[in-house]
């Protein structure tokens, strides 16, 4: 369970084998896109008040905010070794 776990920021994590989109979030097809998943009560802010950077889609129609780049989450989602390593420090912590 542990490495297919995607750090996207904040201590947020999402379980990778869900995940079927990570998209930025600047054109107009995918702001809607946001609007319609806030309208039907889809949408999760992991952003903690920044500003969005990725929206990641997942497989149950859910949008996921993050203020993490694309770019970064994508870099993220292929090493699953380092989240494995954060994630059990993050349970450690608590």
């Amino acid at each position: 369970m542990l490495n297919n776990l995607v750090n996207i920021g904040f201590g947020n994590f999402l379980n990778s084998t869900r995940i079927i989109a990570i998209l930025n979030p600047d054109s107009a097809p995918i702001k809607r896109l946001k609007d319609e998943a806030r309208a039907e009560k889809k949408l999760v802010d992991a952003t903690c008040g920044r500003r969005t950077r990725a929206i990641i889609i997942s497989d149950s129609n859910h949008v996921i905010l993050s203020s993490i780049q694309p770019e970064t989450i994508a870099q993220r989602f292929n090493t699953g070794t380092v989240q494995d390593f954060e994630f059990k420090k993050v349970l450690k912590s608590r």
